[in-house]
This record gives C-alpha cells, sequence and structure tokens, in this order.
C-alpha cells in the first residue's frame, strides 16, 4: 500500500487499519507514517478552515505491521479560531501513539517576523543518496529518497553536530499535493541525528516530537525536493534532544521540529 493508500484507510475504517510490512522500521511501523495517521484522524474532526499549528506526538510502543490498528480521536475544545484535539492510535487493546494537536484559523495580526533563510546546502544532484537495500535500510526507505548534504550517515562514526540534506517520496509515487501529513513523513524520514556518532548498528528511535507548521503551506508535489537540517542540541545517557527544520527548494519555511530520541548503544 502507498502512502495515499494508508492515509485513505485512515479516512474509510480508522477502527480498522493494518500497515504492511512494507512500511516497517526494524519490528514497528514507520512513525512519520503512524504520526501522519493519527493528524488525518484528526484533521477529520475540525472544522474547514483551520490548519493545524502544532502537533505533539509520543510513542508510547511499537504500531506493529500485519495487525489491525484503531485510530480514535477526541475533540477536547472548539472555541472561537482554535480548536484542541488528541488522537490515539490503538493496537491489541493497548495505546501505541497519542498526539494532541493545534487547529487554528489564521486572524488579522499586526504582528510579522519573517522565518531565518535556509541554511546552503549542496545542490541535490551532487549529494549521496541513501538508496534502499533490502535487509540493510529500514523498509520504508523504499517509498522516501533522502540525499545528505551534511552531517555522515547512520553508525558512520560521523562527530557531527548537525545533519541534512534533500528529502522527497520516490519517484514511483503518484504526483500528490504536499499537505501536512506528507511533512510528517519528510521530516521524520531522517534517522535521529545522534545516530551517527555511532561506529556499529544499534537501536534508536523518536521517544516524543513536536512539531509546528508554517501557514500557508507553498504549491508543492510530492516529487519536489525539500531541504532538511537538523541539529543535535544535547545528548547524554541515551537520550539526544534534536531541533530541526524543512523549507521547500527555494528557502520557504514548511515545518519546525523538535524530538527526544533515544538510543540504545
Amino acid at each position: 500500500m502507498t502512502f495515499a493508500e494508508l492515509i485513505h484507510a485512515v479516512h474509510t475504517h480508522p477502527q480498522h487499519v493494518v500497515v504492511p510490512g512494507l512500511w516497517g522500521q526494524g519490528r514497528a511501523t514507520f512513525g512519520g507514517l503512524v504520526a501522519a495517521m493519527l493528524y488525518e484522524a484528526m484533521r477529520l474532526k475540525v472544522p474547514a478552515g483551520r490548519p493545524v499549528r502544532s502537533l505533539s506526538v509520543t510513542f508510547v510502543g511499537p504500531l506493529l505491521m500485519g495487525e489491525p490498528a484503531a485510530f480514535e480521536v477526541e475533540v477536547l475544545r472548539e472555541g472561537k479560531s482554535v480548536s484542541q484535539v488528541v488522537g490515539r492510535a490503538v493496537q491489541n487493546g493497548a495505546v501505541v501513539a497519542m498526539a494532541q494537536g493545534s487547529f487554528g484559523a489564521s486572524r488579522q495580526s499586526a504582528v510579522r517576523v519573517e522565518a531565518e533563510p535556509a541554511p546552503a546546502m549542496k545542490a541535490v544532484e551532487d549529494c549521496q543518496e541513501l538508496p534502499y537495500a533490502a535487509g540493510i535500510t529500514p523498509e520504508f526507505t523504499r517509498f522516501l529518497a533522502m540525499r545528505w548534504g551534511e552531517g555522515g550517515i547512520p553508525f558512520s562514526s560521523t562527530p557531527a553536530r548537525h545533519m541534512g540534506g534533500w528529502v522527497r517520496l520516490r519517484s514511483d509515487v503518484s504526483y500528490d499535493k504536499v499537505t501536512e501529513a506528507h511533512l510528517l513523513a519528510l521530516v521524520d524520514a531522517w534517522p535521529p541525528a545522534v545516530l551517527s556518532h555511532l561506529s556499529k548498528p544499534a537501536p534508536g528511535s523518536s521517544l516524543t516530537w513536536t512539531i509546528e507548521f508554517v501557514h500557508p503551506i507553498p504549491s508543492l508535489t510530492t516529487h519536489d525536493w525539500c531541504l532538511y537540517r537538523a541539529e543535535i542540541e544535547h545528548a547524554l545517557d541515551g537520550y539526544g534532544h534534536i531541533a530541526a527544520r524543512l523549507w521547500t527548494a527555494d528557502g520557504q519555511l514548511l515545518a519546525l521540529s523538535r524530538q527526544t530520541t533515544t538510543v540504545f548503544d
């Protein structure tokens, strides 16, 4: 099933969604897809004209592939311009992921501060792409293309503070318009930047993730490259604190991300 087909499954039968093994990240489902499906279930409960401004995700446990999961949504409050919503992914009677989202309509304001410019990065064609390799790279990477422009790939013993480059859906996916659900997948496609510090493979994953979206989202398709850059702000005791941003190829800010990650080395 493609990304679009899985999102459609959440729309049509949210109480029984089965993710195939093609979307694996170890024994669990790719976290960016889980967050995207949670977001879509939540969005369906929000009035039109209130785009998501912030989404806070906690990965409680692995969402297992091949087994049905339910996506449950609760609207906590619906004010004049902001809706506060909670979503849960439940599998085998237990919560495996949950998210709290703030959806807000635009308002007139005298405050206007432009985003800082995007960082300089090598051109897409000059960056090394992480190829999909069965049994070596995570299964979900068959659907997403990442090209390294800065920092090291996981387990390369590269003690860099920054990691970044270019990311998009792979070319065998249809030309869909990019939405917040796609941005969730594009940002989370990148491995925790702390993994590049290791010299041999070790498990690592996101524990909590907060992402904020910049509206309006520019007109992009799933074949357009986006620029990603992450910074390790602190890492100790098996936990890393990582801030990241995503831009369009021409430097328009799309999203701001912050993750607490775990590593078991």
